[in-house]
Parts: C-alpha cells; sequence; structure tokens
C-alpha cells in the first residue's frame, strides 16, 4: 500500500474531512490536514509535504521535425549576465531540497494543453496558490509539454523566461502572507521546465514517461492528467497517456473538462471511448463550480442547522430560482460559445449541479459515492423539459450613455445569422414527495445588467398572517427568502420582516446578513484549488459520476434537438438590459417574480 505522508506540515487553508481512498490499481492513500477555518472539519495532512511532485505542463502545436528531443531537464538558473543557464538534475536536486528517501511515492501533475487561458488564469495560479499555501510537497518539479514552433524550444535558458510572462501575472499570494511573496514566487517558477509533443503521439508521451521517470527515481509513482484541451483531441491525449505515460506502481487519474459532449449520444460515445483506456474511478470530471465555498457549504447550511432542514420541502418553500448571469458578452471568442450556446454551457452543468445538491436527500455519510447517489437520484427524478417551460433569448446591440454594445451576431468567430441562446430560463420540477410541485427556475445569460451567482429560496407565505394589511396587495413583500450569493462578494442573508422602530406600526423587509469578506479574514480559496487538491487525494465527491452525466443530458437533449429542429428564433434583448421580457412571463405562469429584480445589498 502506497501512502503519501507527512511529518510536520500542515494546509492552512483547507480542511476536509478525508478517510483512505482507494487508487486504481488496488492501492490506498491516507490524507488529511487542519484548517483555520471554522467551516471545515480539522484533520492531519498526510499525503503531500515530503511526497516528491512532478507537474508537466504540456502546450499545444505540433512537433517539429527540426526540433532535437531534450534527452533531460535543464531547470534554470541566472547567470552574472542577467541569462539563464542550466544546471544539471543533480545540483537541481540539491537547490531545492529534494528529499532523496526512495521509499517516499511521488505525485506527478501533468496539464495537457498549457498555452490556453484556462491553464494561465485557473490552472497555474491554483497550483501556485498550492504550493504557496504548502498544500503540495516541499520539494516539487513542474514540467511543461511546449510547442517546438516557440523560439525557446531549442534554447533551454529560455523557458524561464516565457513561463514568467505567461503565468507570473496571474499568480497571486494570500493576504496574510505577502511578505515573502516574491520569494514563494521565485521557488515555484524555478521548479518549472517543459517537454514538447502532440498530444495523438505515443512516441512522444513514451519520452515524456522517461523523463518522469528520472524524476520519480525509483518511487512508488502517482500521476495526475489534466486534460486542458478542446474536446476533440480528449481521446487522443487520453490514448497516448494511458498507454504510454501511465503509471506503473502507483496511481493515474485524468481530469477531463467540459463540454462533456453536445447531447446524450455524443456524452455516451466521449464516456465510452475514456472507458476503452481509464476505469471510472479514474476519470475526474470537473465543473469548477462545485469547487465554490458557496456550493460547498450548501450541505453544511441545510444538514446542520436545525432552523433549515425542517424548512427543506415543499410545505414551506415556494420556488427555488438558480441564477446566473454575466455583464459581458462572447468579445470575440463566440466561436467556441456558438457550438454550445448558454444551455450547454451553464444549465445543463453548473446550475443542474447545484440544484441537485440542493434537493437531494439527506446522504448515508458525507463519503463520494454516497453523496453522488443522492445527485443521480434528484436528477432521475426530475421531469423532461418542455419547449413551453424554456425562454430563450440573444442579446442585441444596445447604446448606452454614448457607448454602443454590440449585439451576438457582431462577433466576428459568430455566424451573421445564428440562432445559438446567449440566454435561458427554464422551469423544472422533481416529482418527489420533498417536491412535487415545487418549480425551480433557473436563469442563465450573457450581456446582462450584472454580474451574479446565486440561489434564492422563496418561502411560502405565512397562513392568515396578521400583518397582511401592512404590505398592501403586493404579498411577495412579506416574502421570507434565503439569498446564497455564490459569486461576487459572497454572501448568505435571509430577508424576514421586521417593526420599524417609532410609536407606529409600520414593517419593514430587512437582511440578516453572513458577508463572507466581514466575517472572515482568510481569503476564499479559488475552486480550481480546491478541486485540484481533490483530485491528488482521490476525493471524488466533488467531480461528476457517468451515471449522473447521463441523467443530467437526459433532461435536456430533447429540448436541444427540438430548438435545433425547429429552428426556435430566441427574443432578442438590449445589452446590458435584464434580458428577454419572456423570461418574465414564464415566471408568473408559476405565480413567482424573479429575486434579482431589486438592487441587493
Amino acid at each position: 500500500m502506497a501512502t503519501l505522508s507527512s511529518s510536520s506540515a500542515h494546509c492552512p487553508s483547507y480542511a476536509y474531512h478525508r478517510l483512505s481512498s482507494s487508487s486504481s490499481n488496488g492501492q490506498h492513500q491516507s490524507v488529511g490536514f487542519t484548517s483555520s477555518l471554522p467551516q471545515r472539519a480539522k484533520i492531519s495532512l498526510q499525503c503531500l509535504k515530503n511526497s516528491h511532485q512532478n507537474v508537466v505542463l504540456m502546450q499545444d502545436g505540433p512537433v517539429a521535425t527540426t526540433a532535437t528531443p531534450l534527452e533531460t531537464e535543464t531547470p534554470f538558473k541566472e547567470s552574472k549576465g542577467g541569462l539563464l543557464s542550466g544546471t544539471s538534475l543533480e545540483e537541481c536536486k540539491d537547490a531545492v531540497g529534494f528529499d532523496n528517501n526512495e521509499n517516499e511515492p511521488s505525485v506527478s501533475i501533468t496539464v495537457v494543453g498549457a498555452s490556453g487561458d484556462l491553464a494561465k488564469k485557473k490552472i497555474f495560479p491554483a497550483l501556485f496558490a498550492l504550493y504557496y499555501e504548502d498544500c503540495l510537497p516541499k520539494v516539487s518539479i513542474y514540467f511543461s509539454f511546449i510547442n517546438p514552433g516557440l523560439s525557446f524550444c531549442n534554447s533551454n535558458f529560455a523557458y524561464k523566461g516565457y513561463l514568467r510572462n505567461m503565468v507570473s501575472r496571474t499568480l497571486t499570494c494570500r493576504i496574510d502572507k505577502r511578505e515573502n511573496c516574491d520569494e514563494k514566487m521565485e521557488q515555484f517558477l524555478k521548479r518549472c521546465f517543459y517537454h514538447s509533443g502532440q498530444y495523438d503521439s505515443e512516441e512522444n508521451f513514451a519520452e515524456l514517461d522517461k523523463k518522469l521517470k528520472k524524476h520519480e527515481g525509483g518511487r512508488v509513482s502517482n500521476r495526475l492528467f489534466y486534460l486542458s484541451i478542446p474536446p476533440n483531441i480528449f481521446i487522443d491525449a487520453v490514448k497516448c497517456a494511458s498507454l504510454s505515460a501511465s503509471s506503473g506502481n502507483g496511481w493515474t487519474r485524468v481530469i477531463v473538462e467540459k463540454p462533456f459532449g453536445r447531447d446524450s449520444e455524443s456524452s455516451a460515445a466521449l464516456t465510452k471511448a475514456l472507458k476503452n483506456y481509464l476505469d471510472e474511478d479514474q476519470i475526474f470530471r470537473i465543473d469548477h463550480y462545485l469547487g465554490k465555498e458557496l456550493v460547498e457549504n450548501l450541505s453544511v447550511l441545510r444538514f446542520s442547522n436545525l432552523i433549515f432542514e425542517p424548512l427543506w420541502s415543499r410545505q414551506y418553500i415556494r420556488n427555488v430560482q438558480l441564477i446566473f448571469s454575466e455583464d459581458f458578452g462572447t468579445e470575440g471568442r463566440g466561436g467556441y460559445f456558438d457550438n454550445y450556446g448558454i444551455i450547454r454551457d451553464i444549465m445543463q452543468n453548473h446550475l443542474l449541479q447545484i440544484l441537485a445538491l440542493f434537493a437531494m436527500e439527506t446522504p448515508v455519510s458525507l463519503d463520494a459515492e454516497d453523496i453522488r447517489n443522492e445527485k443521480v437520484k434528484v436528477l432521475r427524478s426530475m421531469r423532461p423539459l418542455q419547449l413551453e417551460d424554456m425562454v430563450v433569448g440573444q442579446y442585441k446591440s444596445h447604446t448606452k450613455g454614448g457607448v454602443t454594445y454590440p449585439a451576438y451576431t457582431d462577433d466576428k468567430t459568430v455566424p451573421k445569422d445564428s440562432l445559438t441562446p446567449t440566454f435561458a430560463a427554464a422551469a423544472l420540477f422533481i416529482d418527489n414527495a420533498r417536491w412535487d410541485g415545487v418549480p425551480f427556475l433557473m436563469k442563465a445569460g450573457k450581456a446582462l445588467h450584472s454580474k451574479r451567482a446565486e440561489i434564492r429560496v422563496q418561502f411560502r407565505h405565512v397562513p392568515g398572517n396578521l400583518y397582511n394589511r401592512n404590505f398592501g396587495t403586493d404579498l411577495d413583500r412579506a416574502t421570507n427568502e434565503l439569498v446564497i450569493r455564490v459569486q461576487p462578494d459572497e454572501a448568505i442573508y435571509l430577508k424576514i420582516n421586521n417593526k420599524i422602530p417609532g410609536l407606529g406600526m409600520r414593517l419593514d423587509r430587512s437582511n440578516l446578513n453572513l458577508h463572507y469578506a466581514a466575517r472572515y479574514s482568510k481569503e476564499i480559496p479559488d475552486a480550481y484549488e480546491r478541486l485540484l487538491l481533490d483530485a491528488i487525494e482521490g476525493e471524488r465527491r466533488l467531480f461528476i459520476r457517468s451515471d449522473e452525466l447521463n441523467a443530467a443530458w437526459a433532461l435536456f437533449t430533447p429540448l436541444l434537438k427540438e430548438l435545433e429542429e425547429k429552428k426556435i428564433i430566441p427574443e432578442y434583448y438590449p445589452y446590458g438590459s435584464r434580458g428577454p421580457v419572456g423570461a418574465h412571463y414564464l415566471a408568473a405562469r408559476y405565480k413567482v417574480r424573479w429575486g434579482d429584480l431589486n438592487v441587493e445589498p
């Protein structure tokens, strides 16, 4: 049994309860660590600190025929002339403090597609944040799989400068430790190396395997591959990694980014192809919204607070709203979006995953499989979506304050006759005893009036309310509402009715507000930090299982096909507005008013 262990170091920003998790080859790793944050359970980090970790970053592009394969990776150090000169692998070990204990296992992270925005803006910063917080091993080596067409690929000394320019602007330090940020960043960048190759080349992956083995030094090798690449090359990369660069004596895991297909058929085909080379427990389908602090807090809020759990049903809840809005359009990146649209991009994954977490029954335990079992039950209990329960829209050009904002089809990467929705609103229903008849309203859109992601729970009116006359005919003013603001400016607040001080009887709607920035001094970790750490640990509860994915697509695929076959024309709405009027009529059909119409604190 290979165990990742730690002697005295801890990861202060993270704490989950970790049991032993099985790797794909039957091995186990014991994982845990303590936290200073009150909302997380405390356990000790036994998996990472003294283990040897390699991070390999693979970048797009064909391999040039003139490129000479590197037999060894060379770290860089500055010479007196300001250039970067190479050092030997043994010198590198001394410089970065390798633990020469060959009994310690290694963890290697390979980021496939290191030149993309996701790698630069999310994956690199997340890795550095984990490194900065001592959540990754003290001794770690980072590779990059780089396009040989880049100028530095035939000269090692130029690589570090490229990496610094590519990622250093997105690397940040935790607010309570900024005094040594530069030092930590230097240490992080010194551990960066590269290897070049194609995604569909088993030979290139075999070369990568040789280099990894040199750094692993005969240890038990655990390897994580992060596919930050277009979906059409997922299978090629997985095939090559599985056949040519899998661990021979530890675990091998693959993180797959959405989209997981376009419909039920393509998703099933993708899953089948992945399972030709990987077992289900090796596949980590990532939805970064599941790693967000307020989404993860959903189960804590519900299951550990007596005041909420009894209310969590049709008896007290009138409707649930899941709202996602962006105040910007595609901005020249409509090529990808036009192939998927807002329903596939946001509703079928992010919002539906939040809905399943919100509505699930109490799981047997906090074990990943128990939680995911309950989520699947919710998805399978949901009524298939009908066209009349959906409103689609597309933003059009609008001039405001002397500034003209472009229409969706003004984007040069979007066809002029595109009918792809940039906005969608839907009413969904769960046909079970707890939620029968309760509308779950989803709304997602681009180029709207604000940027937000939130869950709004509107409770039923008080029967025979003695103070109805104080609210007049608008009973919605008297509705209690629980709001979980996922982003930005994370908060949980409860709207209650309260008497305004004075001699008269005037009522006011007030907020009991848990504002995270005011309550907690710690900076909230990015979702990718949590999910990367979970994948390293083998914790799967925030990743999507294949049957869960199938159930999600079964809900939306018939509707998506009907929209495309009938060529439904979206309702046009001005850039920067609140969206199509049809969304308000949809809500009104179920006697609901969207909760984001008023200005929130």
